[in-house]
């Protein structure tokens, strides 16, 4: 008898696995600029990098933009680029003392400063002390010529003083009640910027009135707070304008292309032909046709319409890329400590140098009314780079006290020749390497993440 066998139905194929999509090189490259973002030393890399090639950059500008005003001054081609030269070297030693100062002694110097900055600006309407230049009275005359002009200094000193305040507030919880949050800070501010004005320097004051508000969001100021204060700023804001008919010039000569009458838009008009004669790349370094006498303030307030001029569209672009990659850096400082001294105090830097940049590069496309102010870090003069770059050397400060950023800062020291304290080589035993698994394990055991 034929035994029967029994057959099992097959399961159903199933369908082939479509392979994992492969990653395209966009993909990857984002892939890779994120983790580059994400890395600790992402923003001290950024705020040094780019504030040393704005500063190298804005050297070359100004030995071309100043060497035609020179010689028109019966001085050598490169005068204002020694003396530039000279601020930018003082500057670069304040930023390396500043960078590698503690922060409680950041914190001890905000007082010293503001008195310094009131005495200064107070010493500045005494006569015969005061010196008025371009129609402002905002400078002191230190012997030959050399000058300072205390108003920049007086930025530094709200920044510092402010975020040292605001952070003891905070500790205190005391911002949640209105009248803690204004007082002194709003007070003092508008004494600074009453002392400035008296020397009709009205681009300074909109840059501290800047600070003054960057500070009062990052500590949270309720929106009602913020409009009253930016009403009494408006109203006196527009006091100053209409009581000078230089000011209502400057204000009617946005977005002007011709002259206007009297030449009252003679600046802004000659600022856009450089800009439009540069081109894509420029007219090559050095040969600005706008500097030969047609475009005052050349190598000051300018000097980003020469750079345009000789370098192009390309030049001006990547002058902005650099002030984009500060102010983010800047951002990610204020935003990733837990130390309100050092949120407030970055983000109050950041306010700073972005205003200013912003305005005057607005005033030369002419979006904006020349308001007189350097861009930083770029055009000439050193009593506006002096305290920018110690400011700059706050954030670089900031940058490296993160605890990840110690802990990589730390684990770059030299990996081999280190030698164990006590005896001899003999006496010690086999050697041990500084290996880079050793300096994590040290890094990780003093509670550094």
């Amino acid at each position: 008898m034929a035994s029967s066998s029994r057959t099992t139905p097959r399961a159903p194929k199933r369908p082939p696995t479509p392979p994992p999509p492969r990653d395209n090189a966009l993909t990857r490259l984002v892939a890779r600029a994120r983790r580059a973002w994400d890395r600790p030393l992402t923003a001290y890399y950024l705020i040094l990098g780019s504030s040393l090639l704005i500063t190298v950059l804005g050297l070359v500008m100004v030995y071309s933009a100043s060497q035609i005003t020179a010689l028109q001054m019966s001085l050598p081609g490169s005068y204002f680029f020694r003396k530039q030269f000279l601020a930018a070297a003082i500057g670069a030693l304040l930023m390396l003392v500043a960078s590698r100062m503690p922060v409680k002694l950041h914190r001890a110097l905000a007082y010293p400063i503001l008195a310094g900055a009131l005495f200064l600006l107070v010493l500045v309407q005494v006569p015969g002390v005061g010196m008025a230049v371009n129609g402002n009275q905002n400078w002191i005359s230190l012997g030959g010529s050399f000058q300072i002009q205390p108003s920049e200094f007086g930025k530094l000193a709200l920044v510092l003083w402010g975020a040292d305040l605001i952070a003891r507030k905070q500790d205190k919880r005391l911002l949640t009640q209105w009248k803690h949050m204004l007082v002194p800070l709003v007070p003092m501010a508008f004494l600074l910027l009453g002392l400035i004005m008296l020397g009709g320097d009205m681009g300074t004051t909109i840059i501290l009135t800047a600070i003054l508000f960057g500070l009062l969001w990052l500590a949270g100021a309720p929106t009602r707070l913020f409009a009253g204060v930016l009403s009494v700023a408006v109203v006196l804001g527009a006091l100053a304008i209409e009581s000078s008919p230089h000011r209502l010039n400057r204000l009617a000569c946005i977005g002007a292309t011709d002259l206007g009458p009297n030449d009252i838009c003679w600046q802004g008009v000659h600022g856009l032909y450089a800009l439009a004669a540069g081109g894509i790349f420029g007219s090559g370094l050095g040969a600005s046709v706008e500097k030969w006498g047609q475009l005052p303030e050349a190598h000051t307030d300018f000097i980003f319409a020469v750079t345009g001029e000789e370098l192009g569209l390309a030049g001006t672009l990547s002058v902005l890329a650099l002030f984009a990659a500060l102010g983010y850096a800047g951002i990610r400082v204020a935003g990733r400590t837990e130390d309100p001294f050092v949120r407030y105090a970055a983000g109050g830097v950041t306010t700073w140098i972005m205003a200013q940049a912003v305005i005057n590069m607005g005033a030369v496309l002419g979006l904006l009314p020349i308001a007189g102010v350097p861009l930083p870090l770029f055009s000439y003069g050193g009593s506006a780079l002096l305290p920018t770059m110690f400011a700059i050397g706050l954030l670089i400060a900031f940058a490296r006290d993160e605890p990840a950023a110690r802990a990589a800062l730390a684990m770059r020291q030299p990996r081999f020749g280190r030698k164990r304290a006590g005896g001899s080589v003999s006496d010690r035993g086999p050697r041990r390497w500084n290996t880079m698994r050793r300096r994590a394990s040290a890094a990780r055991s003093s509670g550094e993440r």
